[in-house]
């Protein structure tokens, strides 16, 4: 009798272990600030890419809050913002060979500062630094017509121009990416 009792309860406690990672799936949550990704393709069929990760405002000050004006930020949440791009481009009026790169921006309240870095893989803080710095180049502010909760980088294709935007709060920083011939 005791080993019919010995058995079903391995049994049981087998099953048991069995269900678990049910839970565990139903139990997850949603992450906070989930990734995002945007492309663009120039008219030659040459893309570029951005990865991010976009944060919610969940009723926080953003611009001069959470992210504090003329200080750099990884643009957006936990890993760096990547750039690839398999074309050469001009932004800002400065070359960018095809590659890989990271970016970080410097918001102010009537302009923005893009910074390409050179140093990839690492997490989006802390900044590596100048050193690493491959350019900065401004960006165009403008208000948006209504709040955005979530932060969103976007791609405009325009032939051998993508227009990036980062949108959220009531805030647009953009820059134009040019394909170079």
């Amino acid at each position: 009798m005791k080993r019919q009792g010995a058995a079903i309860g391995v049994m049981l406690l087998s099953l048991g272990m069995l269900s678990l990672p049910g839970f565990a799936q139903q139990g997850k949550s949603k992450p906070l600030s989930p990734p995002a990704k945007t492309s663009c393709e120039f008219t030659g069929g040459k893309t570029i890419t951005v990865e991010y990760s976009s944060p919610r405002m969940r009723g926080r000050k953003i611009y001069g809050g959470l992210v504090p004006f003329n200080e750099v930020w990884r643009l957006g949440a936990n890993k760096a913002t990547t750039l690839d791009t398999t074309t050469d481009l001009t932004i800002g009026g400065k070359d960018v060979p095809a590659g890989n790169y990271t970016l970080f921006a410097i918001p102010a309240p009537s302009h923005w500062t893009l910074i390409i870095s050179k140093k990839t893989g690492e997490w989006g803080i802390p900044y590596p630094g100048e050193s690493f710095d491959f350019a900065r180049v401004p960006m165009t502010v403008s208000p948006l017509p209504s709040k955005l909760e979530d932060f969103t980088i976007s791609l405009t294709p325009a032939g051998h121009v993508c227009t990036m935007h980062a949108d959220w709060e009531m805030t647009r920083a953009s820059i134009d990416i040019h394909e170079k011939p």
